[in-house]
């Protein structure tokens, strides 16, 4: 543990937890979202075996996508029932399982009996067990990244664009010594299992990171109090527009994997390997920007970040589409890069800033996202049949700016780093009613609430309220 992780991680943590632990559980997310990459990008760095083995026109390799596609949506319908039953942990291992079993059937299949359907059948398998394992890890993340009270989540997701360079590299290493795909993806597969199985054991439950129950919490539990009854977040106006946000990032990152390297082929006129090349620099200024981002959120805050990122997004797809020269457009692509970086790890945190129902939010907010993965590639290509593929680029610049306008929703809530610590988790009689009324506690009270409970005072003639400050 480095002296840097020591001033990030808070003195005194819940749970009788230690800093080591606290850190050995964000280092073990740290590897299993490099995982999720690695697996991913060692299929998409196949896809051109798969379309030589079947024949396969576009149009067919796009039915195969779309099995993967209908697989991940039916994932996030139930990831966060899931997650919130058993905890991450257990959803992680069993997703783990079923994705590499599910991606070594998928290269058999193909790779040795040469089934088309079969194929589109493990794909949606795959889709499924992924996108689930995908909303696990990062409602643990977020988990984690409230004990550290510091931003992690960009980290995090540039582990998961380490991870896609690492399987895209190996993938290209397999494609130049003609290794069969089944060889090829077995292999792959028994590595992200055995390493996911070793170190999700660090993964702890996400309940540790949630503030203490409140007085009405604790009446609710008595049976003193009856429940309230929530409304869905698909009506919260807060998640739905963290969620557009999030969208128009993730359709512009989605779309450079998807179009980058043909719109700079066919609009540039330049060679395959080239155009390869430039998307290695829009990956690489994407990875480096979740890795640095962290200061910037920490020193300016969400808005300013996500602000900044759109921006650098919307200039940088301006330069690719318009640029006269070729070095002008590649100085656009690494821009492209750092300004879709940040938004989706951003929005994840956003949408689980209250614990109470963050699996709930992150897991709609994630379900957006995902729906522009979906909406995105097709769009650009109807758009580039009437356009011009790089003029239909156009359409990401309209969804960045309006992430921007859109970025003050995801300002954090106050106090969302300020825990009371108490430990709960010891055995033996005593309640967490007794604990409550025998701990001083600190709250941490919104200014609506203050500014209430001053206008009661003055009706009452009582002196002003003031705000008790965590630690004081």
């Amino acid at each position: 543990m480095t002296a840097s992780d020591s001033a990030a991680t808070p003195p005194s943590l819940p749970h009788g937890l230690t800093s080591r632990n606290v850190l050995s559980w964000r280092n073990a997310i740290a590897t299993l979202f490099a995982l999720a990459g690695f697996s991913f990008a060692s299929w998409v760095g196949r896809i051109p075996t798969v379309r030589d083995t079947f024949d396969a026109s576009h149009s067919e390799i796009g039915i195969l996508l779309f099995g993967l596609a209908i697989g991940s949506l039916l994932g996030l319908v139930v990831a966060g029932k899931l997650v919130e039953r058993f905890g991450a942990k257990i959803v992680v291992r069993a997703c783990v399982v079923l994705f590499v079993a599910s991606l070594a059937a998928t290269a058999i299949i193909i790779g040795v009996l040469g089934s088309f359907f079969g194929a589109v059948i493990s794909l949606a398998v795959f889709g499924l067990a992924f996108s689930t394992y995908d909303v696990a890890i990062n409602l643990s993340g977020t988990a984690n990244e409230r004990l550290l009270g510091r931003s992690s989540m960009p980290t995090l997701h540039g582990f998961y664009s380490l991870g896609t360079m690492a399987g895209a590299g190996f993938g290209a290493a397999a494609e130049a010594l003609h290794v069969p795909l089944a060889t090829h993806l077995v292999i792959v597969s028994a590595i992200v299992l055995i390493t996911a199985l070793i170190v999700s054991a660090f993964i702890l439950p996400e309940r540790l990171a949630d503030p203490p129950p409140n007085t009405v919490e604790m009446k609710i539990a008595a049976g003193e109090l009856t429940a309230p009854k929530l409304k869905s977040v698909w009506l919260e106006p807060r998640t739905i527009l963290i969620g557009i946000i999030v969208l128009g990032m993730a359709f512009a990152e989605g779309s450079a994997i998807d179009w980058l390297a043909l719109a700079m082929v066919d609009g540039y006129e330049i060679s395959n390997a080239f155009g390869t090349l430039i998307f290695g620099i829009f990956v690489t200024a994407m990875t480096a920007t979740r890795f640095f981002g962290v200061r910037a959120l920490d020193r300016f805050g969400r808005v300013p970040v996500l602000r900044a990122s759109a921006g650098l997004a919307a200039a940088g797809l301006l330069l690719v589409i318009f640029s006269p020269a070729v070095w002008l457009a590649v100085i656009g692509t690494a821009l492209w890069g750092a300004g879709a970086a940040l938004g989706f790890p951003v929005g994840i945190s956003a949408a689980a800033d209250d614990p109470k129902r963050a699996t709930a939010r992150v897991t709609a907010v994630a379900t957006i996202a995902y729906a522009s993965t979906l909406i995105g590639p097709p769009m650009i290509g109807v758009l580039s049949d009437q356009v011009g593929v790089l003029h239909a680029l156009l359409l990401i610049v309209v969804l960045a700016i309006i992430s921007g306008l859109l970025s003050p929703y995801a300002r954090e809530l106050a106090g969302r780093h300020a825990y009371p610590y108490v430990d709960f988790s010891s055995p033996g009689p005593t309640s967490a009613a007794v604990t409550m009324a025998t701990t001083e506690m600190h709250f941490v009270i919104t200014p609506e609430q203050i500014e209430e409970a001053q206008r009661e005072n003055a009706r009452r003639g009582l002196g002003k309220f003031k705000r008790k400050r965590p630690g004081k």
